[in-house]
Order: structure tokens, then sequence, then C-alpha cells
């Protein structure tokens, strides 16, 4: 069946310097194991299938695929699969707000300053990391654990832990090894720089270590923990992908900690139709 197929890029105003998501527009008759097999063949971070809803109150549904498995909730495929589903004449049933099923539930998304955003998800787990797996980020960074200024769980599913650097420059001079779990870096800019914070996100993979080039659920998740710990003011703009030549921003903004809004650009870059 040729299905239609677009491809966006997300976190980014400037074509091809975001993150990239596959998004199949009409995923009704297909299998997990066949989405999971298109996945693995676009051979992006993830790619989307968009359904009908089975929650009365949600406008669309979404399976969200890495090459390798279903993910229940991710930040980027968020936004690139609404921008998508609106661009194909998708109507939202509440005025000023979109309303997303997934395996995590439901997603609440809308437009802050023309940009979609989503509503952060509850952290899953947050609080203190135990002190060895601190040491042992610390090893797999490249860094001293003095270097480390904060350290925190700002898990809302992938199982990110955060860690605050003292400054961008220092994020930015990472060059890590192995990281025993998924590890997300933030160090500020100067006051009165464009963007608040540099983000990097690493991803331990068979033996090695992936850089994601824009993270919307880390975003999410840095932004409530540091909103929280008073280390950040709202709304602010994050930077991230730099060290690998992405120019990923990321819109944070916030009426508390508890209501989080992630928000950025997307792009559409391809469409097309595929046979599935």
């Amino acid at each position: 069946m040729v299905r239609t197929f677009t491809q966006v890029d997300v976190f980014s105003a400037t074509p091809y310097s975001g993150n990239a998501l596959a998004v199949v527009l009409d995923g009704e008759g297909l299998s997990t194991e066949e989405m999971q097999r298109f996945a693995k063949w676009t051979n992006l971070a993830e790619t989307t299938f968009l359904l009908p809803p089975t929650a009365p109150e949600a406008d669309y549904r979404v399976r969200i695929f890495t090459t390798e498995a279903e993910l229940p909730f991710a930040g980027h495929p968020t936004l690139g699969s609404c921008h998508a589903w609106l661009e194909s004449g998708g109507e939202h049933r509440a005025e000023g707000e979109i309303v997303q099923e997934c395996g995590a539930g439901l997603v609440r998304l809308r437009r802050i300053d023309g940009r979609l955003a989503f509503q952060a998800p509850p952290l899953v787990r947050s609080g203190s990391v135990d002190e060895e797996l601190v040491e042992r980020i610390a090893e797999s960074l490249g860094i001293k654990r003095s270097d480390i200024v904060a350290a925190e769980w700002a898990d809302n599913g992938p199982g990110w832990v955060g860690v605050l650097l003292a400054d961008a420059d220092s994020v930015l001079a990472l060059r890590p090894g192995p990281v025993p779990c998924e590890v997300g870096v933030a160090g500020p800019y100067p006051e009165g720089a464009p963007c608040a914070f540099e983000v990097r996100a690493f991803i331990p993979r068979q033996g090695s270590t992936v850089e994601d080039p824009v993270t919307g659920s880390l975003n999410a998740s840095l932004a409530q923990w540091l909103l929280r710990a008073g280390r950040a003011t709202a709304p602010y703009v994050a930077s991230q992908g730099t060290a690998i030549g992405c120019a990923g921003r990321i819109h944070i903004s916030a009426g508390s900690p508890d209501d989080v809004w992630v928000g950025g650009a997307v792009i559409t870059c391809v469409t097309g139709h595929v046979e599935l």
C-alpha cells in the first residue's frame, strides 16, 4: 500500500541543522513488526506513524520507533509528528491546543510565540544520584568529579541523568568515552548571551556513545530540574548540537517547574510516498 510520507527537521529554523524525523502519515493496518522494520531502514533516531486516536479527547495517535525499539514518548518526534499532522490537514478539537495520544498517555501541545511546544511530562525519577554512578559518569566524560557542579536524575522515560557543569565552554569541550547510562549535560552561558545553556545528550549503544543532535525529552527534564533548583529562570533558550555541527534551539517557557513547555521550530524537508 502506498502511504504519504514526510521527513521534517525539528528544533531548528535552518533546514538540516536540527534533528531529523521520518513520519508516515497513515499508519493504519501496519503491524508493529512492519513499523519497526521501516524505522530500522530509515536509520534515523526516530520514525513515527500517525493513527486515529483511541482516547476520545485526543486529536491523533502516534507510535514512535527508534531503529531498535518502540518508545512511549519522545520530544522531537512529538513536535515533528504534530507539525506533519497539521500540515496534512489535521484539525484539532480544542481551540488553541492539540492533544496527542502516545504510549505514555496524552500530551498537550500549543503554539507559543509561533512555535509548536509540548507540555513536559512528569518525571518518573528525580533526586540524587548514587555517588558511585556520578564518579563513573565523570570518568566517562573525561572530567574530574569536582568538575560536576550538580547531578540529579532527570528521567521522564529514557533514563536521563542530568549533569550540570560550570559553563557552556566546559560542555563543548567534552570528548566522552562509553557512558554508563543516558547522560544529559548542561552548562550556562554568560548572562546576556543569546542562549542560556549549552546542552549535550550522550546515549550508550553497543559499547560506544552516540550523541543526539537535539533532544526534546532531555531539555524538558533538565528544565524541570534546573527551574526547581533555582539554577534557571524561564523563559530561556537552550542550544544543542553545536559540538556535532548542528544548530538546535530549544525554547523553554514555564508557569511553574510543574508546568514546563518545550518548543522549537519544525521545517518540512522531504515529502512523498512510501510503499508499506
